[in-house]
């Protein structure tokens, strides 16, 4: 009897050795994808809350309070942390932080002298944002709990962000100048010393150029591209080489090579009331939502065509799309409600409950 038994476990163990490569690689990249968890993150600027949400079930798992008119929220590289910018029109100072895997309020960040803080994103383990009152951008650093550079931009309602990669630059919208702001980190070469007394009669001159030790100038440098006023959302591209924005007044979308800093084309999108603009992953098509007419509008890159008007509901504001694109998520603020709308088939097919006037949304990527 013990023999059949040690013998079946050897026929079951030769049986799972001997499963095809196809199956085994399923298998583990099974607990590849269980090893990251996604998690969707949607503010309610009524109820002044977080909603932390499960995009598949498309439930919310928890309601964490913020403070008064929450506009955007990003999370920390590990997933763990989430900020929540308190607008307040330009007049308020705070970013709240909050720890998402507790679920809790940490800490307010106090960002005075500058007020107004709105766009944010996270970049090489420090937190960027915009601070519309100050015309400014600036960046807080976790590891320290200080704000430790920031820049000004001299330009009305410094809105949204994007730093790229490797934090050498900075794009912004002003909505008010309808101006789009390109700051560059560069090194300058170093700066000659001041003039000395003449040389004694009969020695060598001094050797032009910096003393010994002066090392290259610093220092970020800003170009100012003119767009339509009212140019608050955009995305770049993702090979980089785009920057894409909509104009809420004109409705048109104004595109700028980022390697000349200049608009390339604009197109007349009619996309009146225009909120945000995103690129899908693979960069053929972007999504513009629209808060006058309730519509998210769909464009092919290429071709600068309207693909498909999707009726969301009453007013569309923050736009987020899953990471394998397969779905978008649109803040409906009027309609109390984010809209999910399936991307294979343009339609909508759900939506979530977060709280009254739903705007800001990200992704909280924990593995």
């Amino acid at each position: 009897m013990k023999k059949n038994i040690f013998k079946n476990v050897k026929s079951r163990w030769a049986e799972i050795f001997a499963l095809p490569l196809f199956w085994v690689l399923i298998i583990f990249s099974g607990f590849s994808c269980t090893a990251q968890h996604l998690t969707l993150l949607a503010l309610s600027k009524a109820d002044h809350t977080l909603a932390i949400v499960d995009p598949v079930t498309m439930k919310v798992i928890a309601r964490v309070p913020v403070g008064n008119d929450p506009h955007e929220v990003v999370a920390s590289s590990d997933g763990k942390t989430a900020y929540v910018s308190i607008y307040g029109g330009g007049s308020l100072h705070e970013i709240n932080v909050i720890h998402l895997v507790t679920r809790k309020p940490l800490y307010n960040i106090d960002t005075r002298p500058f007020y107004g803080p709105h766009g944010l994103t996270f970049v090489g383990g420090k937190l960027w944002f915009t601070v519309e009152g100050s015309k400014c951008v600036a960046r807080y650093d976790p590891a320290t709990k200080k704000i430790d550079w920031c820049m000004g931009t001299g330009q009305d309602r410094t809105h949204m962000i994007y730093v790229t990669p490797d934090q050498k630059k900075v794009y912004t919208t002003n909505v008010s100048s309808g101006t789009v702001s390109l700051l560059v980190d560069t090194l300058l070469a170093p700066h000659g010393g001041p003039m000395g007394p003449p040389p004694p009669s009969g020695t060598q001159p001094r050797p032009m150029g910096p003393p010994h030790g002066f090392q290259p100038h610093r220092q970020w440098i800003q170009t100012v591209v003119p767009v339509s006023k009212s140019s608050e959302g955009f995305d770049v591209t993702p090979d980089g080489r785009q920057l894409w924005t909509a104009s809420a007044d004109d409705g048109s979308i104004a595109i700028i090579d980022l390697a000349t800093g200049k608009v390339v084309t604009t197109i007349d999108a009619k996309v009146l009331g225009a909120n945000r603009l995103r690129f899908t992953p693979d960069g053929k098509r972007v999504l513009v939502s629209s808060l006058r007419t309730g519509d998210l509008y769909v464009f092919d890159v290429a071709s600068h065509e309207e693909i498909k008007r999707i009726n969301i509901g009453h007013g569309g504001a923050g736009i987020l799309i899953n990471p394998d694109g397969s779905k978008a998520y649109v803040g409906c603020t009027p309609d109390n409600y984010v809209a999910v709308i399936d991307l294979k088939t343009l339609e909508v097919i759900g939506h979530i409950n977060v709280g009254g006037g739903p705007d800001g949304l990200g992704w909280a990527v924990r593995r």
